[in-house]
């Protein structure tokens, strides 16, 4: 490549933010793609705070209020330290130690609530508390990942690099907690092809698709609420992995692949990658929502995983798929979907 080609190919970023929040898009296999984000979530607080900042709802001095226990707490805590804005991040235990460290670092105060048995679970408990903190400070700006139309908004400007790059997408894959990013991408990519076959993936004692709450080892995607952002019409099919198969396939998407990523990327990858062998004339893109160094002590460590009790291993044979959410084993489990909205998949009647 010569001087002026170098020079073409190549811009200065306005800030790491504009440099970072855009994935990496990597074909791993003939018909597999991966969208793979070093920080997802930077996306959609930049975006966030951009349209708030245009609608007048933020000014100097504005403090900023928000739950996350992960990376979109990370993404605010970088776009509010270059844009000065105070910020305040409510979240529980899985907050780790290196993780608040950074928050701290970069300036924002962090709360960590326990959970005491209110409605919702852990995260009823966290918004609870950022909705005492919002009458305290009624001056604040609450970006509201759950239930805010600008997170899945957020996503247009990836379907547009994937449409660009992959051209064409048959299936897209991909966790579910916020319902952003699966949400986002699948509206904006449908206009160009309506057939898209939307997969998401969640784990087991999550409710966010009618399985009942509890536990849950497998953190960065699932919920013990039911966010508004995510659109139960918009899926075509849904697939429940457990932790210590989610954890296998993380360690598979590096070992075979070099992609140094999350457990929900690990999540990701194994249905992606099932599906696409089953589907091998289908283009198929999954979402790969963030790099793996912050859980080098803990999916990648195995002294951690056994004390965890967690061997981690794949699904022989792949999911097991069922009727009804409350059928599915705690094993990788799948429902066929079908773009049915919740309420309609939990009626009895619905399976006859």
């Amino acid at each position: 490549m010569t001087t002026s080609t170098i020079a073409g190919a190549a811009r200065v970023h306005d800030s790491v933010v504009d440099a970072t929040e855009l994935p990496r898009i990597i074909q791993v296999s003939e018909n597999l793609y991966a969208a793979a984000f070093s920080l997802m979530k930077l996306l959609p607080a930049r975006f966030i705070i951009d349209r708030a900042e245009a609608a007048g709802q933020l000014r100097p001095g504005t403090r900023i209020i928000e739950t996350s226990s992960g990376t979109f707490a990370l993404g605010l805590a970088m776009v509010c330290r270059l844009r000065g804005y105070g910020l305040t991040i409510v979240g529980d235990s899985a907050i780790d130690r290196d993780l608040r460290t950074r928050l701290e670092m970069l300036g924002a105060t962090v709360e960590i609530v326990e959970y005491a048995g209110q409605p919702g679970g852990i995260q009823g408990a966290r918004l609870a508390r950022v909705e005492e903190l919002r009458r305290l400070h009624p001056d604040s700006f609450v970006p509201g990942q759950y239930d805010n139309p600008d997170n899945p908004g957020a996503y247009a400007v990836v379907a547009e690099l994937i449409g660009g790059t992959v051209g064409s997408v048959d299936c897209l894959v991909g966790p579910v907690g916020s319902g952003g990013s699966t949400g986002g991408l699948a509206a904006a990519l449908r206009p160009a092809d309506p057939a898209l076959h939307l997969v998401g993936v969640d784990t087991h004692g999550s409710i966010i698709f009618g399985a009942p709450d509890g536990p849950r080892t497998l953190r960065g995607l699932g919920s013990s609420i039911h966010p508004g952002n995510v659109r139960h019409a918009a899926y075509d099919e849904v697939h429940w992995v457990t932790a210590a198969e989610a954890f296998h396939a993380t360690h598979a998407l590096f070992r075979t692949h070099g992609l140094f990523m999350g457990p929900t990327s690990g999540a990701s990858f194994q249905v992606a990658s099932w599906w696409a062998a089953r589907n091998p004339e289908s283009t198929v893109v999954m979402i790969l929502p963030d790099e793996g160094y912050r859980y080098q002590s803990t999916v990648y460590n195995t002294d951690w995983l056994r004390e965890q009790g967690i061997e981690p291993a794949p699904a022989p044979g792949g999911p097991l798929t069922v009727a009804h959410p409350l059928d599915a084993p705690p094993s990788w489990s799948r429902l066929l979907w079908a773009r049915r909205g919740l309420d309609d998949v939990m009626m009895p009647e619905a399976d006859a």
